[in-house]
């Protein structure tokens, strides 16, 4: 938004220009923390449940940003406020913050990638980026900004000259990803598989499946959905105006190409990169060498510690899909022992108890030498010992390692698995 005006800001928002401001050109930005609107930055205050982002508007001013957009209600505050960044108003700056990511995503002519799934969407994010980093300009989701107000400020924050936009698209409910997709306008819709996660929200598989699918809704004419071989539950949703890969093992996209190396040998994280591939030549680039992937934090990344001992440190997040994937990753490739400390998984509903009890079962199927549950959900899971929190098995868990271990740690991201593998460094 650096060639933008103040006024075609506003314009692009659908929000009032109250004050002009005196700085040349656009925001590069967006931030809705007032700690973070520095110079170059569009300051978005937004309402909460329990502060009105709105009343922070004279700080970011004064501490330097380009300008901010508030709620009516600030707009005379904002005004008043030093500083010589613009002030924007808009009964809904939320709303606002949305429209003008939508108007930038059209001014970059960029290809749009959306990117949602059960599991195995933020690897599949890091997967696509690296692949179409190698022939295009590239910008996708970092860290967790993958909401109604994470996925706006990712795409105003892609310089001019982008080529492609990588969009996460998390959900917690119907209409999420259908709202995400409004606002992206998405060429490319992934989705990368439909499993049971959220069902406490949702209520079914079949709900699930229909949720996720809002993306391919989304597409424009002529898009390309990338979808799992076989996944009948998406069939409902296929479009005749819309291209219809499928990856997997028969899929479309079946195969790796010879000379392309993604770093990862584990099952799951190959589909993802059959699901990624897809989607790449969707938007013209066929990668090949060696990828560098910068997968986000807590996806699996294995370190050995000076004690000979293999942490993979998976704890972001978990549910039964994801739980048995890194468990059967674990006994394809751990050398010695086998060390499982696996804790709760949430938002599971009435099934919550079998579904845990599935997964421990499923570990002890694997040999897996040692399993430690934590969490009172994960007690199903019966293992060799059973803690009641992410402290407890901190204290527990170094206590039965030996050199030459491999530990997988796992859980729900609310469990705080992270101090486990902290205790083990």
């Amino acid at each position: 938004m650096r060639g933008w005006s103040p006024e075609q800001v506003a314009e692009a928002g659908g929000a009032r220009l109250v004050r002009a401001g005196a700085r040349d050109g656009g925001p590069d930005r967006a931030t809705i923390d007032s700690r973070d609107a520095t110079a170059g930055a569009l300051f978005a205050g937004l309402p909460g449940a329990n502060v009105d982002g709105g009343a922070f508007a004279p700080q970011a001013l004064e501490a330097g940003a380009w300008g901010v957009l508030v709620g009516d209600a600030h707009a005379e505050a904002a005004a008043a406020a030093p500083g010589d960044g613009a002030v924007l108003a808009a009964p809904d700056p939320l709303a606002a913050l949305q429209r003008l990511a939508t108007s930038w995503r059209r001014a970059l002519g960029a290809r749009v990638v959306g990117v949602t799934g059960s599991t195995g969407k933020t690897s599949t994010k890091d997967l696509l980026a690296a692949m179409v980093a190698q022939g295009r300009s590239v910008v996708a989701t970092a860290q967790n900004l993958n909401t109604e107000i994470g996925l706006p400020l990712t795409v105003l924050g892609a310089p001019a000259g982008t080529e492609v936009l990588v969009l996460e698209m998390a959900m917690r409910g119907a209409g999420q990803i259908a709202e995400l997709a409004t606002i992206a306008e998405p060429d490319v819709g992934v989705i990368t598989n439909i499993g049971p996660v959220h069902l406490e929200l949702l209520g079914s598989i079949e709900a699930i499946a229909r949720t996720k699918a809002e993306l391919v809704g989304g597409l424009r004419t002529g898009g390309t959905a990338v979808v799992p071989h076989g996944e009948a539950l998406l069939e409902p949703y296929r479009r005749d105006d819309v291209v219809w890969t499928t990856f997997g093992p028969e899929g479309d996209v079946r195969d790796l190409p010879d000379g392309l190396d993604i770093g990862f040998t584990s099952a799951h994280m190959r589909t993802n990169a059959l699901a990624a591939l897809a989607a790449a030549r969707a938007v013209g680039v066929e990668p090949t060498g060696r990828l560098e992937v910068a997968l986000s934090g807590r996806r699996g990344q294995r370190r050995t510690t000076s004690g000979g001992v293999t942490v993979v440190d998976d704890c972001y997040n978990a549910n039964p899909m994801s739980m048995r994937a890194a468990l059967d990753d674990l006994a394809a490739t751990a050398p010695g022992r086998k060390v499982a400390v696996l804790g709760d998984m949430l938002e599971l509903g009435p099934e919550e108890g079998r579904l845990h009890e599935e997964v421990g079962r499923h570990a002890r199927e694997l040999g897996v030498d040692v399993l430690v549950a934590v969490g009172p959900r994960a007690a199903a899971m019966r293992g060799d010992a059973q803690v009641d929190d992410a402290a407890a098995a901190a204290r527990l868990v170094p206590t039965l390692l030996r050199e030459g271990d491999t530990v997988l740690v796992k859980a729900s991201r609310g469990v705080g698995l992270e101090a486990v593998v902290e205790a083990i460094a």
